[in-house]
């Protein structure tokens, strides 16, 4: 058994949930809509150029959430990921995943987003393990900070070696597909990189490696 480990954004869904979150909390009232998506898309325009520092917009993101419980978010996000994510989800990633799973691989989505998203979006793909950011709860609230390691580019590695030494697991076959330059330290990692409608630095690189490109739909 070797490991499928999967993206979530643009790899697995045609989209961003973060930014697709953000307007859902602009609908919902929690922030003045103009004004925060033009800032999240400044933030967005800096990962896609891989110059996004994550703290910086986990801090603008999470803000919304001060003091709101988990379980309210999990109440507004489940519908969202239904009415919203679901139909953005790629038919050709539930094909691969269907295929890694029909041979048997262990199959993992780590994400550069919130794991109060990644974890409701995995599950409506029918994936149970993620890697997200972990978000801090403060006396049964969200304080707006994160935990630990975020799963952002080196971050990925770090937390899916710890991942891996407590399940006992290890990197032997393992396949990972991404869309993201970002995502590059963790392609080079791995045995079976995959670039999936992929940004042109990662095209590049992948072309250059001979790498599968897919283009997903």
């Amino acid at each position: 058994m070797a490991l499928a480990i999967f993206d979530l954004d643009d790899t697995l869904i045609h989209g961003d949930c973060a930014t697709l979150w953000s307007e859902q909390m602009g609908r919902l009232g929690w922030v003045d809509p103009e004004p925060f998506m033009r800032r999240n898309n400044e933030l967005m325009d800096a990962y896609s150029r891989g110059e996004l520092a994550m703290e910086d917009y986990m801090t603008f993101s999470l803000e919304p959430m001060i003091g709101r419980t988990p379980e309210e978010i999990t109440h507004l996000v489940e519908p969202w990921v239904e009415d919203v994510i679901e139909p953005l989800i790629y038919s050709d990633a539930t094909t691969t995943i269907a295929r890694h799973r029909k041979a048997g691989d262990r199959i993992l989505v780590i994400s550069a987003s919130g794991t109060h998203l990644v974890s409701a979006i995995a599950a409506r793909i029918g994936i149970d393990e993620v890697l997200a950011i972990d978000l801090e709860v403060a006396r049964g609230v969200y304080s707006g900070r994160t935990v630990g390691t975020l799963t952002y580019r080196e971050g990925k590695i770090a937390r899916l070696l710890q991942w891996l030494d407590e399940e006992e697991e290890n990197l032997e076959g393992a396949a990972f597909y991404s869309d993201s330059r970002n995502d590059l330290p963790l392609l080079r990692k791995v045995d079976h990189p995959h670039a999936v409608n992929p940004d042109p630095v990662l095209r590049a690189h992948a072309e250059q490696a001979g790498w599968p490109v897919h283009h997903w739909k």
